[in-house]
């Protein structure tokens, strides 16, 4: 009797009627239960956050981007070393004593190669670019001094992208992550400059005394000889909220959907990611009857699409996507084609391929193979030359090199910074040998 009424009274003090542990076990109770809702919503609001991309997710990604951009180029950004200009080459053991191998011959010998990009004399420019001859000797370098040209952003921060060069031995470029678009005079000097707007990717004469670049999300048209703007067209606005319904909807491919009634739909960030605006010269309006000249051969990158325009309207003549992924720098030819430079991201090779607009085949004319390894998975550029080889812009591989249609390698060159480094290289140009007035351009 004595144990049961030892039992019974333990029962009922570990009963939840006992009223002094009532209170002890419900706060508990209640703490677990907040501690643990706190833990199910915070992870269910993190989850939804990620995927809706709201708050902090953004905010998380780009401290988290900014720590990793920061630890790899720390050296470049209190000016020690160009890390953020440096790629490695596509060979997977560079040679470290690399540089030009094989000589220029063709239509090459008789001309010059411009190379833009960074320069490996840091105490006279971060940028330059440089003439070679047909035996591939340095003739001459302009200095790119960007603290010359705009006082906000410093050298190390922006990348020399677009290059145009004139007969007088003066150049036009652009920069990109700068805000800055100049034309200088041979000895790196500045003859005018535009700032304020985001200037970048590429530049081209059009023949009329204008040069047509890309501006912020435009195109824009700028007389050659002052740097005065003349006239731009707004992707997003002109052409994007036009009032051609099928041309609207292809361009709001990349929109973010509402997910209520009272939202609106906004597109993506850098949804189109224009790379190229190259105007169509009068010269060569012949060989394309679908277009005029003037108009604005473009390339948006994130569409994997091509387009001509009315720059006037902002009214798309012709276009198409693909086959090329993640393209650069169409250019008109005179045969009545269009090639492209096809990055080919993931893939380990690009290529140059050929359209002719109206007609659905696509031709490749050279792409990378393990004989001649050619890949630039961001940026780059090409042009055929007038014997049919085509010049390439490795640009993520710090190369430049020609090819033969038939895609045997002539020569290629590496710019090398050091054993295992290369110098990016924004743009190669050939100009024939009497193009300049007064011969190789010089700083006397």
């Amino acid at each position: 009797m004595y144990g049961c009424r030892v039992l019974a009274c333990a029962g009922s003090y570990f009963s939840l009627d006992n009223p002094a542990l009532k209170p002890e076990i419900s706060d508990r109770a209640i703490r677990t239960l907040f501690v643990t809702s706190l833990v199910v919503i915070s992870v269910a609001y993190g989850t939804v956050s990620a995927w809706w991309n709201w708050f902090p997710a953004p905010q998380i990604g780009l401290a988290y981007r900014t720590l990793m951009d920061v630890a790899a180029n720390w050296r470049n950004d209190i000016g020690l070393e160009p890390t953020r200009h440096l790629v490695s080459p596509v060979a997977a053991s560079p040679d470290p004593e690399r540089g030009l191998s094989g000589k220029p011959a063709g239509s090459t010998a008789e001309g010059y190669i411009l190379v833009a990009g960074l320069s490996e004399t840091q105490e006279e420019s971060f940028h330059s670019v440089r003439l070679y001859d047909g035996e591939g000797n340095e003739v001459h370098r302009w200095p790119v001094r960007y603290d010359l040209l705009d006082t906000v952003h410093k050298p190390q921060y922006v990348l020399l992208h677009g290059m145009e060069v004139f007969e007088d031995g003066s150049l036009a470029l652009t920069f990109d992550a700068g805000e800055a678009i100049a034309r200088i005079d041979a000895c790196g000097q500045p003859i005018w400059r535009q700032n304020g707007r985001y200037y970048h990717h590429t530049i081209n004469r059009d023949g009329e005394g204008r040069l047509v670049t890309l501006g912020d999300d435009g195109v824009f048209r700028l007389d050659e000889e002052t740097g005065e703007i003349l006239d731009s067209i707004s992707i997003h606005e002109e052409m994007v909220q036009g009032q051609n319904q099928e041309q609207r909807a292809l361009l709001n491919i990349h929109s973010r959907t509402p997910e209520s009634a009272e939202e609106e739909v906004t597109l993506l960030h850098d949804p189109f990611h224009p790379n190229d605006a190259e105007p169509l010269r009068a010269d060569m309006a012949d060989a394309f009857p679908m277009f005029e000249a003037g108009d604005v051969l473009l390339s948006m990158r994130e569409l994997n699409l091509i387009t001509v325009i009315d720059i006037e309207t902002g009214k798309m003549k012709w276009w198409r996507y693909g086959p090329w992924f993640k393209q650069h720098d169409p250019d008109f030819q005179p045969d009545g084609t269009i090639t492209v430079f096809n990055n080919n991201p993931d893939s380990g090779a690009s290529s140059i391929m050929s359209v002719r607009p109206g007609e659905e085949d696509v031709e490749t004319l050279f792409a990378g193979s393990d004989g001649v390894p050619f890949y630039s998975w961001r940026r780059g550029k090409h042009q055929i030359l007038p014997d049919g080889n085509i010049l390439l812009t490795e640009a993520e591989g710090g190369r430049v090199l020609e090819v033969t249609p038939e895609g045997r390698l002539v020569w290629d060159r590496n710019m090398r910074w050091d054993a295992e480094k290369n110098g990016i290289i924004t743009e190669a140009r050939y100009v024939p040998g009497d193009f300049f007035e007064g011969g190789v351009p010089s700083c006397g």
